[in-house]
C-alpha cells in the first residue's frame, strides 16, 4: 500500500503574530511548526504501516526550503519519502491553485490512501485536502477520529451531532484527520539520524506540466487585499461594594453598555 501525507508548515499556536508597516506578517524570530491536524494524519499513516506491514508512506508539502525542517520531522516520525514544491511561481495563490499543484504532483506517484488534516490553523480554510480529492476524482471523507483499513477498503468514523457516523469506501480515496484520531509521537534519536539518508525530492513548476497561469497567485480565484490584527480588547470593570448594589449595577451596564439584556 501506499499512503500520501498531505503536510502545511504553520506558525507555532503559541507565537505571536506582529504586522510591518505595510500589514504585512513579521516572519522574522518566529517558531515553525508541521500543522497539528497534518502530525495526526501523518500519525495515522505510520500506525496503519505498523499494522499492515508493507506500507511506503510519502509526505507532499508546499513552500520556501525552510519546510524541509518539518518535512525531515516527518522523516524522523517514521514517513519513508517525502517531497517539497519548491518554486517561487507557486506561492502567493489561494486554495485552489495549492490544490492544483499538490494533485499534479500526487499524479505521478502510486497512491491508495492520502491523508490530510482537517484545516491548517494559520488560514483555517479547511479546502484543501477536499480540492484534491476533487480534482483526483477520489472519494473523500473529513473530519474522521478513527480509521480502519483493511485489504481495498476502508472504514472512516466522524463525530456527527447524533453520535458517531461511519462511512466505508474504496480505495484510492482520500481522508482528513481531525482531533482524537490519534496522539502524534515524538522522533526518536535512531528515526532522526535515519531521517537524513531518506529521500527529500525537491520539484518546480517544471517538473509538474503546469503552466504559470495555472498556479500561485497567476491562477488564484481569491485575492488577499489587506491584513490587519484584531482590534485590543477593553481592560475589564471590577464592581466593588456591596452584593445588592453590585447586582443592580451589572444589570444596568448590561442593559445600556453592553446591550446585551
Amino acid at each position: 500500500m501506499n499512503i500520501i501525507v498531505l503536510l502545511k508548515q504553520t506558525f507555532d499556536t503559541e507565537a505571536k503574530i506582529q504586522l510591518d508597516s505595510n500589514n504585512n506578517v513579521i516572519t522574522d524570530n518566529i517558531q515553525y511548526i508541521i500543522n497539528p491536524y497534518d502530525e495526526f494524519a501523518l500519525e495515522e499513516a505510520i500506525r496503519i504501516k505498523e499494522k499492515l506491514g508493507d506500507v511506503i508512506i510519502t509526505v507532499v508539502s508546499m513552500g520556501p526550503r525552510k519546510v524541509e525542517e518539518a518535512l525531515r520531522q516527518a522523516l524522523a516520525m517514521g514517513a519513508d519519502k517525502s517531497i517539497l514544491l519548491n518554486d517561487e511561481v507557486l506561492f502567493g495563490g489561494d486554495e485552489h491553485t495549492a490544490a492544483v499543484a499538490l494533485s499534479q504532483t500526487i499524479k505521478q506517484i502510486p497512491y491508495d490512501l492520502i491523508i490530510g488534516g482537517q484545516v491548517a490553523i494559520d488560514d483555517g480554510s479547511g479546502q484543501v485536502a477536499i480540492r484534491v480529492a476533487e480534482i483526483l476524482d477520489i472519494p473523500q471523507v473529513n473530519l474522521v477520529t478513527k480509521l480502519d483499513v483493511e485489504n481495498n477498503k476502508l472504514a472512516a468514523h466522524r463525530q456527527v451531532e447524533v453520535g458517531t457516523e461511519v462511512i466505508e469506501v474504496f480505495l484510492p480515496a482520500m481522508i482528513t484527520a481531525q482531533k482524537g484520531l490519534n496522539e502524534p509521537r515524538y522522533p526518536a534519536l535512531k528515526g532522526i539520524m535515519q531521517a537524513k539518508k531518506k529521500e527529500l525530492k525537491i520539484l518546480g513548476l517544471a517538473d509538474l506540466g503546469l503552466t504559470e497561469n495555472q498556479v500561485g497567485s497567476n491562477g488564484a480565484n481569491l485575492k488577499v487585499i489587506s491584513t490587519f490584527l484584531p482590534a485590543p480588547r477593553n481592560a475589564g470593570r471590577i464592581l466593588s461594594g456591596e452584593i445588592s448594589e453590585n447586582v443592580q449595577e451589572l444589570v444596568r451596564l448590561l442593559r445600556e453598555e453592553a446591550k446585551i439584556i
